[in-house]
């Protein structure tokens, strides 16, 4: 939308909302759209396309070569591309203000998010195995939004996507769908946020931290709608809903998980997968008083406890199967000494490899587990792909490492490349000269964090949901689907499972629908039925929303 047509758009209404100057930039035109035809399951659906509205008043501006995949990659919208959304409405929604709104964030592995044209004219959906094509049908209105983070290259030559940004980013595109919830399809008081990966981290934190003041400034920066002149917030940025995959988050934590999980019974050693075994013991042995602190509860009430975490962790496997078994009775999981058969997508139907089943004893009759050999278990995971290094992510300026292949780079002031965000990367950081960790400060982590001018102990807070679940300072999305695979080792299984215990005992969350996916790698949206279902579900018992008006 060019700033002409924003001028000429409806100014904004929300009850009790004061609309400045700033604010009526942001006004959406429900006029300005491209009519494009998509075919689902097997049938033509009319949708309105509305292309890269940026969501901001003052965006950051990016360089126009951004770092990719084999090289670099040219973007066209430098002005907005990384703070744009594309809005696609369902020819059932065109005048439908209280349809669900399906939030897509799409930052894998943290990385910055640019726009996309995610839906193009004459392309085809399944509803059956596409989570598009099924958001469409429903008659969602379909909100596909682009975000910075790690990897962004500003156009000052700056490293403008640091923590927070990805969160306040997804926040201020809350704000602009209620700022202009009167005049949209769909209404802001049924979003879905939907991410795999990072993105469903970036999902979760925006679920668990809706309207905490503590992003206020943030906000205010980059133009959001409802800051007011003083920095105040007039508009809200809590959502309704999370449907999250494999979650990288709770990353001050994540190293301790990861090495915990992968030593305490020697999974490193017996693959062959230990290139450090004193860091991995060292930061393994932090996790006992981390896990024990956060004082959670499994479902039958007992205490969720590094003495009680393997467990836990079993008896989610055993659950995933069994549930896995008993919804088709077609199906069957291989018996002990039999192979599991993997394929691994890649180019010309990826690569199979097989894997003897020497860890999960299974009735298939029965539908039921009979035993799971949890050291085996941990093999096989570590076996069918590799482990990440240690530490696994916060390993930039460690033993010499100098490459951005972990969040390292996620965290510090915009004028460094990296900074390491956890103690055992602070103080082992030996790369000197890339102002990070105790070689080039000569302060401790503890010593460093306890300083009032620090900010990335408060990056790593600020996209920690850990921090905001139960807290009355914030409002937490009050449904929860949140997924994560058996065999998915890019984090450990500890993080998906205390968020699901931690949203569970929060007395605004109603709703969490937790599972590890059977025999699922890191991946997402491979439920798609099933997660159409639970939404479908929620909101129905939900009722309708709040009416916003009517569309001009």
């Amino acid at each position: 939308m060019t700033p002409a047509s924003l001028a000429a758009a409806s100014t904004p209404h929300v009850p009790g909302h004061v609309v400045d100057a700033q604010d009526a930039a942001l006004a959406f035109d429900p006029a300005s759209y491209t009519p494009i035809t998509v075919t689902i399951d097997g049938q033509p659906v009319n949708l309105r396309y509305y292309k890269e509205i940026c969501y901001v008043a003052d965006p950051v501006a990016a360089a126009p070569q951004q770092p990719g995949l084999g090289g670099t990659t040219t973007i066209q919208n430098t002005r907005c591309g990384y703070e744009s959304m594309n809005v696609f409405v369902p020819e059932s929604a065109f005048g439908d203000q209280r349809a669900p709104i399906y939030f897509a964030v799409n930052n894998g592995g943290w990385m910055a998010s640019y726009i996309r044209p995610s839906i193009t004219e004459g392309a085809s959906y399944s509803s059956a195995t596409s989570n598009v094509g099924a958001a469409l049908k429903a008659g969602y209105v379909l909100v596909d939004v682009a975000n910075r983070s790690r990897g962004l290259v500003g156009a000052d030559g700056s490293s403008p996507g640091k923590a927070p940004a990805a969160a306040v980013d997804a926040k201020a595109a809350v704000r602009y769908l209620r700022l202009n919830d009167a005049a949209m399809p769909g209404s802001a008081e049924r979003i879905v946020v939907n991410g795999t990966s990072g993105g469903g981290a970036l999902a979760s934190i925006l679920g668990a931290s809706g309207n905490d003041r503590e992003y206020d400034p943030y906000l205010a920066a980059i133009g959001a709608a409802g800051i007011d002149a003083a920095g105040r917030s007039t508009l809200r940025d809590d959502v309704f809903a999370v449907d999250a995959y494999c979650p990288i988050t709770d990353l001050g934590n994540a190293d301790t998980a990861y090495e915990w999980l992968y030593t305490v019974l020697g999974t490193r050693d017996a693959t062959g997968q230990n290139p450090q075994p004193a860091d991995a013991a060292t930061i393994a042995a932090k996790f006992a008083a981390y896990e024990n602190g956060l004082g959670l509860r499994n479902p039958d009430g007992s205490p969720l406890t590094a003495a009680t975490m393997l467990d836990t962790i079993k008896k989610e496997v055993v659950r995933s199967a069994e549930t896995y078994l008993r919804a088709d009775p077609a199906r069957t999981i291989p018996a002990l000494g039999e192979d599991f058969v993997i394929t691994s997508p890649g180019p010309g139907g990826g690569t199979t490899t097989s894997y003897v089943n020497d860890w999960l004893d299974v009735d298939n009759a029965a539908d039921t587990v009979r035993a799971v050999d949890m050291t085996n278990y941990l093999k096989f995971v570590a076996t069918q792909q590799a482990l990440k290094t240690t530490p696994a992510f916060d390993a930039v300026g460690v033993h010499g490492n100098t490459t951005s292949g972990t969040e390292t780079n996620l965290f510090g002031p915009s004028t460094r490349t990296y900074m390491n965000y956890t103690e055992f990367g602070w103080d082992h950081n030996d790369v000197a000269g890339d102002g990070s960790g105790l070689d080039d400060t000569g302060l401790t982590w503890k010593q460093y964090t306890a300083r009032k001018s620090t900010t990335v102990d408060d990056q790593v807070h600020l996209i920690d949901p850990m921090d905001f679940i139960g807290s009355t300072a914030a409002d937490t999305a009050p449904n929860w689907y949140v997924r994560a695979g058996t065999r998915d080792r890019d984090t450990s299984f500890t993080v998906s499972i205390n968020l699901d215990r931690a949203l569970a005992a929060d007395p605004q969350v109603r709703d969490v629908n937790y599972q590890l996916a059977w025999n699922q790698p890191h991946a997402g949206n491979y439920d798609v039925p099933e997660a159409m279902a639970w939404i479908a579900k929620v909101v129905g018992k939900a009722g309708n929303p709040p009416a916003a008006g009517n569309l001009p």
